[in-house]
């Protein structure tokens, strides 16, 4: 028998390696097995038993599908592959739970220059721990190898999300009202939008390495803008169960006031005061060194807050105290206020921010 490689692994493809990069991973995916899953991790699609949605009136189902962006090239530059996936998670997750929904499950699609094993391995991990922590099934994903389409050590990673609520217990626009407060929930960081301006400026413009070290991070650059996205769903959800909320933002690409006015309806307006938080040292490190205005930096990252809830005005002491027992900080960020009957829902944000020294 010939010992010459097969035809298409002369072409770049190496389906031992895929076949290998499966068996690493099989740990990690079973570890967020929900008991409506049904088979195992290598069949051409993912089974969940829909028979547990018989215990909702009225089921809603809500699906979402998202990517990390170019967060991928931070994390290859650093060789550190097992935290990408919360990012990947978490913007997946995080748009389910504003209308109310739980995660039910979530499937992933990676595609690289070539597969590594233990690469892979790293990124699956890292998006099963995000799933343990989002209360979700990795139901199923794929490993895509593109040689000649990406360098061998360049991969993107995608994915989709699958979650349920009751009709009756939807949030969103059309139960906000004039007298609701806003509930800002702080973000770990960048989270995993704006890098590409983030590179830009810091990379590109400055010069600077991922291994300088920046004291106003008390680490690296490149430790800073690896940092996990925070992944809100349980968080969310327990709140949407302790107190009156009417709607939630996931604070991602466009920054605060663009995510914040999707979830207003019209005839409302919703007053963000910046001096109610202070944004943590990397927003101020990327306005600073390029010299990116106000309004550029907050159109494009989340400046600090991850996810805003809107809750009824009462409900504010009591949404502070249970998400803090959970981890959370949180604070009333703003109120929302009539804005007339023809205005569209819009956000103004006031003041300025306060200062960590």
């Amino acid at each position: 028998m010939s010992d010459a490689p097969s035809a298409y692994a002369a072409a770049g493809v190496d389906t031992a390696a895929g076949d290998r990069a499966v068996e690493l991973m099989k740990g990690s995916v079973a570890r967020t097995r929900r008991p409506e899953v049904m088979g195992g991790l290598g069949g051409f699609a993912g089974l969940f038993d829909a028979s547990a949605l018989a215990r909702y009136r009225h089921p809603v189902l809500a699906t979402s599908t998202d990517g990390v962006g170019t967060k991928v090239a931070i994390a290859q530059a650093m060789d550190v592959h097992h935290t990408i996936g919360f990012d990947l998670v978490g913007m997946l997750v995080d748009d389910l739970v504003v209308c109310g929904a739980e995660p039910l499950f979530v499937t992933d699609y990676i595609a690289c220059g070539s597969v590594v094993p233990e690469r892979i391995a790293d990124i699956v991990r890292g998006i099963a721990d995000a799933c343990v922590v989002a209360g979700a099934s990795l139901l199923g994903g794929e490993t895509a190898e593109h040689p000649g389409l990406l360098s061998p050590e360049e991969y993107d990673v995608a994915g989709a999300t699958t979650g349920v609520v009751e009709a009756d217990a939807m949030l969103g626009p059309d139960l906000v009202r004039p007298g609701d407060v806003l509930l800002a929930m702080r973000s770990s960081g960048l989270h995993s939008n704006g890098y590409s301006l983030v590179r830009h400026v810091l990379l590109e413009q400055a010069g600077w390495q991922l291994d300088r070290e920046v004291p106003e991070f008390g680490r690296s650059l490149g430790a800073e803008l690896l940092e996990p996205t925070t992944v809100y769903a349980l968080d969310a959800l327990a709140l949407a169960d302790g107190v009156e909320v009417h709607a939630m933002s996931h604070i991602t690409g466009g920054g605060l006031a663009n995510n914040l006015s999707r979830v207003l309806p019209a005839g409302v307006s919703a007053r963000v005061e910046r001096g109610s938080w202070v944004p943590g040292p990397i927003f101020g490190t990327v306005a600073d060194v390029g010299q990116v205005s106000v309004r550029d930096i907050e159109a494009t990252l989340n400046m600090g807050v991850g996810m805003v809830a809107i809750l009824a005005a009462g409900a504010a002491d009591e949404a502070v105290r249970l998400l803090a027992g959970r981890g959370v900080e949180a604070w009333i960020c703003g109120e929302v206020t009539d804005g007339g009957p023809d205005v569209p829902g819009r956000v103004e944000m006031v003041g300025n921010h306060g200062s960590a020294g």
